[in-house]
């Protein structure tokens, strides 16, 4: 959420703030709005929701955390029913993080309480501002519902896209899907917290003012893979200075540079007992931060692409006209291109796309992430398309 920072970005659209508005339609499910529930439903119904946060079990406090803090969400329903998580951040940014790309489903069983991020779960919800009070609203309804005019699923890193902005807006929106629905088969319950404009601890801690050597830990020893990696690149033309001492991150080193002009800021990184540390740059480098602290807080890499397995490479320009860069990890790649930004292939999907010749094939680059349709994993391109069947990639041209 901006409030909660994961793998989706808030989107923005405004309303001024109304009280009161009551929307109806005949034989169908009435819905208010109102300023501090954002939308109830005032007829008597047997269907209850409770949500709350992990700093109040009860649902009815406003704890307070800070940005950069980690947050799970609570739910729990009286009956079997389908439910919608949605944050309202305090500047009106709406986050939709339940359902998401990586739970099975949104549909919950009559007394079993959810709580996202479940244990072991491949994403991570963290406070990101900005500060100010924030709002969660679950929305629990018997019949599945279609939520394309408020977010789209295809998007980024399993999580949806959110097209509206403010409290109203969502309201308004909510109002016209739940219409139709019989009086007594949806409910609404809203939770709150505070978020403290104060930084919580960052994993990437500041340099020292004193100089550092390439590999060097605070303790003065040195990591050989991340020296030996600096004077392969030749580090001085590549990476510039390091900006911190060789850090522990998981279950392995990094360090940070300053970067060299279109190199972009800078990388060096290891798993523990790899003799071999390789280098991520720029955009790639960016996306790849970006992708872990949705999911984990940058704690550890990103489970989708796991630890750096080579050098980022520069591709020349392809038939389409369009050059770029290519970052190679354990479990997948990043492909970055000023035209599209910068993307994430992984599995049956990757390995097809590098064994047409990836980016130099007919299919250049690609357009977005790859993405999940009735559960088969896509991917979009310059010039065609992979899909999934059955676990079967099968590709297409435009």
């Amino acid at each position: 959420m901006r409030g909660m920072n994961k793998t989706n970005k808030a989107l923005t659209a405004s309303l001024a703030l109304g009280l009161g508005l009551t929307l109806s339609a005949a034989h169908a499910s009435p819905s208010k709005i109102t300023a501090q529930s954002i939308i109830v439903n005032p007829a008597p119904t047997e269907l209850k929701v409770d949500v709350w946060t992990d700093k109040d079990a009860t649902g009815n406090a406003n704890p307070t955390y800070r940005i950069g803090d980690p947050i799970s969400v609570g739910v729990k329903v009286n009956q079997d029913a389908y439910v919608y998580l949605f944050n309202v951040n305090a500047d009106g940014a709406i986050d939709l993080f339940f359902p998401n790309g990586y739970e099975d489903s949104n549909f919950v069983k009559a007394g079993t309480a959810r709580v996202f991020p479940r244990q072991g779960a491949k994403y991570a919800l963290n406070i990101g501002g900005p500060a100010g009070q924030d709002k969660l609203l679950a929305l629990a309804s018997a019949k599945a519902l279609s939520l394309d005019d408020i977010a789209k699923f295809a998007g980024d890193q399993g999580f949806a896209q959110v097209g509206i902005k403010g409290q109203q807006n969502l309201a308004k929106a909510l109002s016209i899907i739940v219409n139709p629905l019989p009086a007594n088969s949806w409910v609404t319950d809203v939770a709150f917290f505070r978020v403290n404009g104060t930084q919580a601890s960052d994993p990437i801690k500041p340099a020292p003012n004193a100089s550092i050597a390439p590999g060097e830990r605070q303790d003065g020893s040195i990591d050989q893979a991340m020296a030996d990696a600096y004077d392969r690149l030749k580090g001085q033309a590549s990476l510039g200075d390091p900006t911190i001492y060789a850090t522990r991150w998981a279950d392995g080193w990094w360090q940070r540079f300053e970067g060299v002009g279109a190199y972009g800021d800078a990388v060096l990184l290891h798993a523990n007992g790899s003799s071999r540390a390789y280098a991520v740059h720029g955009a790639i480098f960016k996306r790849y931060l970006d992708l872990a602290r949705a999911e984990n807080g940058v704690t550890r890499p990103p489970s989708r692409l796991g630890w750096a397995a080579g050098d980022e490479k520069v591709i020349p320009r392809n038939t389409y006209g369009t050059s770029g860069l290519y970052g190679f990890f354990q479990n997948g790649a990043l492909y970055s291109t000023e035209k599209y930004g910068t993307f994430w292939l992984q599995g049956a999907v990757l390995k097809t796309y590098q064994g047409l010749g990836g980016s130099g094939s007919f299919l250049g680059f690609p357009l977005r992430d790859q993405y999940q349709v009735n559960g088969a994993w896509t991917a979009d391109f310059e010039g065609g398309s992979i899909r999934t069947v059955n676990g079967v990639a099968k590709v297409y041209r435009k």
